[in-house]
């Protein structure tokens, strides 16, 4: 969470942008960042974002959105064609404005920091042009969502190749459970609930909250995760992931630490673990992390795991952007029954009592009660005590004053 300070370094950049924002031109600063989710982490709202991501999905857009960003500037194609992602249809819908196809040269050009002024598909710096791309508007991205679902069936032939691939190499983890590292945090029959930090995760963690106070599962977050979990109020756990994405706050939080690594056993992310002196275990396993934190508490006897955040349909799959996501389809296979999703329990049921509704039968009981005890004998000899104490009272009153 960001301090007094944080908060008003957004309140400033946010007006300063407005002021720019004349006749569809934007003056902001520009974060440039390579990877996506690194930039969001430092973006500030109405400040220009230069990213390099081929077919921006949805989670990414959301992230971009929820920062404020006033334009995104995307050196690779933000819909390729390959599928109908979802990301530019997210950022057009929230007012930002798109640069597709950019200059690579941008990263070059372009200082982290430095005020940009973006006008008709150009970006320019104290007047000098640097580059531009071509302006995403409503048509464009529609036209081009319709030629990706046309293609959308050698995507499906790929999924599924990618699929059989992933069966013959982890084989052994998915039947037998070979590789899964020996853990402190117990979870043999009890609820383990995983957070990813992914579609609609924030609402649905927030509906589980009756469900988390009365079960107390096991905590487990997948990278961004466990800072999720962390803004909702609740401690971690077991933290899983490749370390890209968690807050340094959260990895000091006591949770036991495994990283995901590669399956020759490279784990990129246990430098930096050890770095801030963190004890950690390694889970070599290819896939996602969010499928290892499912085998892993599969494994260890979690009587029935919940996930938050995850990817659970075809279009998720391929939103993702990742021939891994294959991964997840054999991973729900093998844990079978035993998972339950809870994507979409905030709009699956909401109360149907009124504020009005209870304040009604609030006051319904209490004319009852008086009416039961103005009625009864038993209720007017209490009533005509209560009137003699109150009598004893006053008379006290008075006296003390006289």
């Amino acid at each position: 969470m960001l301090g007094r300070s944080g908060g008003g370094a957004l309140r400033l950049a946010s007006r300063r942008t407005t002021k720019a924002q004349l006749n569809g031109a934007v003056t902001a600063i520009v974060r440039v960042d390579r990877r996506t989710k690194n930039l969001t982490k430092r973006l500030l709202p109405g400040e220009v974002a230069v990213i390099d991501h081929t077919d921006i999905d949805r989670v990414s857009a959301e992230a971009l959105v929820a920062r404020g960003a006033s334009v995104v500037v995307n050196v690779a194609p933000s819909i390729s064609g390959r599928y109908p992602n979802l990301g530019p249809e997210i950022l057009l819908a929230a007012g930002v404005t798109v640069l597709d196809r950019a200059d690579p040269e941008l990263f070059d050009l372009l200082s982290e920091g430095s005020t940009v002024h973006v006008e008709g598909g150009t970006l320019s710096v104290d007047g000098a042009l640097v580059g531009g791309g071509t302006l995403l508007t409503g048509e464009t991205v529609s036209a081009a969502m319709a030629e990706a679902r046309a293609g959308l069936a050698e995507q499906l032939e790929d999924f599924a190749d990618n699929t059989m691939e992933y069966l013959k190499r982890e084989r052994d983890l998915l039947l037998e459970g070979v590789g899964v590292p020996t853990l402190r945090t117990a979870m043999n029959g009890r609820h383990v609930l995983i957070v990813v930090r992914g579609y609609d995760y924030r609402q649905d963690l927030a509906s589980l909250r009756p469900y988390i106070r009365e079960y107390r599962p096991v905590l487990i977050g997948v990278d961004g995760g466990a800072d999720a979990l962390q803004e909702e109020g609740y401690t971690p756990d077991l933290i899983l992931g490749d370390m890209d994405s968690i807050s340094d706050e959260v990895l000091r939080c006591g949770a036991e630490v495994v990283v995901h690594a590669y399956p020759d056993g490279r784990a990129p992310g246990m430098a930096r673990v050890e770095s801030l002196g963190i004890a950690a275990t390694v889970f070599p396993a290819a896939g996602t992390s969010e499928d290892a934190a499912m085998l892993l508490a599969d494994e260890h006897g979690a009587s029935l795991i919940v996930a938050v955040g995850t990817h659970a349909t075809l279009e998720e799959f391929l939103d993702k952007g990742r021939a891994g996501m294959a991964s997840t389809f054999l991973t729900r296979l093998r844990v079978g029954s035993k998972l339950v999703d809870a994507k979409g329990v905030s709009r699956l049921y909401h109360s149907r009592i009124r504020t009005s509704s209870l304040v009604l039968l609030v006051l319904a009981t209490l004319v009852t009660l008086v009416v039961a005890i103005t009625l009864s004998a038993a209720g007017r000899a209490y009533v005509a005590l209560l009137n003699d104490k109150w009598h004893d009272f006053t008379f006290w009153i008075t006296g003390l004053n006289s």
